[in-house]
């Protein structure tokens, strides 16, 4: 039997398994694609938030990364916490290297408001990181950390995809999910994404579901875009059903511990059950 299509995830540990590695490994088996993982921090985290994170030295970071891909090699690669700026540039370095497309979710703040990423580590990231990225996706929280560009409605969208696209991603995804319901040209309460790679442009629209359970939205719609991709879809394709893929899972999402669950990882599997 052969082996599916590898996708590696370059990522934090979250302890309560609703983002970071274990959002990554779930959305990876759920879409078909074979998960491997470089662990990049340890954060005590729950559905209340983040008590401790503790990151990893680079050389452990980069036997990983080495280990994984000079011997099994990756099709995609998906970066998500990354607190320093050393692990920044030296996870950077990996992927230049790398023929492999790389989705690059630009972490700093995590769903409860915990700081995930050094302020002095930020400009690592717009020099160094986002010009390997096949795909970025801020927030627009994101946008704003990197940019200083604030999105207030979908009239801004434009503007800080083309200040994101400055530091060299081939192509943008500004989520706005943080965006209030009312606040979209199309009116009523969905969520819109634009996809731009500065001459296309693809709207994303998805209804808004009334579901605080919500942590690892960012974490999961970025391993679902690497897995696309590591299954050859182009990168239009891959963001759109990524966005299928995540809506469902944010409609599933469940009540764990006392604060904010998880996004229902395999929700597909559930539903045709």
């Amino acid at each position: 039997m052969s082996a599916p299509p590898t996708v590696l995830t370059v990522a934090g540990s979250d302890s309560g398994g609703g983002a970071g590695i274990q959002a990554d490994l779930k959305t990876m088996l759920a879409l078909g694609v074979h998960g491997m993982s470089v662990i990049t921090a340890v954060t005590a985290q729950n559905s209340l938030g983040v008590q401790g994170a503790w990151e990893l030295p680079v050389d452990a970071v980069r036997a990983q990364y080495r280990s994984v891909v000079d011997d099994i090699g990756v099709q995609a690669v998906k970066t998500g916490m990354l607190a320093s700026a050393e692990l920044v540039e030296a996870v950077a370095d990996l992927i230049g290297g790398t023929d492999a497309p790389a989705v690059v979710d630009p972490v700093g703040i995590s769903k409860h408001g915990d700081a995930l990423i050094a302020a002095s580590a930020l400009d690592s990231v717009r020099t160094k990181l986002l010009p390997v990225a096949t795909v970025a996706t801020p927030n627009l929280d994101e946008v704003a950390q990197l940019t200083g560009v604030r999105v207030d409605s979908e009239d801004d969208f434009g503007r800080a995809a083309a200040a994101v696209l400055s530091y060299g991603p081939k192509w943008v995804l500004i989520k706005g999910g943080h965006l209030p319901g009312d606040a979209g040209r199309a009116g009523g309460n969905q969520a819109v994404d634009l996809l731009t790679d500065g001459s296309e442009e693809h709207w994303l629209r998805a209804p808004r579901h009334d579901n605080r359970h919500t942590h690892g939205t960012g974490c999961t719609l970025a391993s679902a875009i690497a897995s696309g991709l590591a299954k050859g879809q182009s990168v239009p394709e891959a963001v759109a059903a990524a966005k299928e893929y995540v809506a469902g899972a944010i409609a599933a999402g469940f009540a764990l511990g006392g604060g904010i669950g998880p996004v229902d990882h395999g929700w597909r599997f559930r539903a045709g059950a």
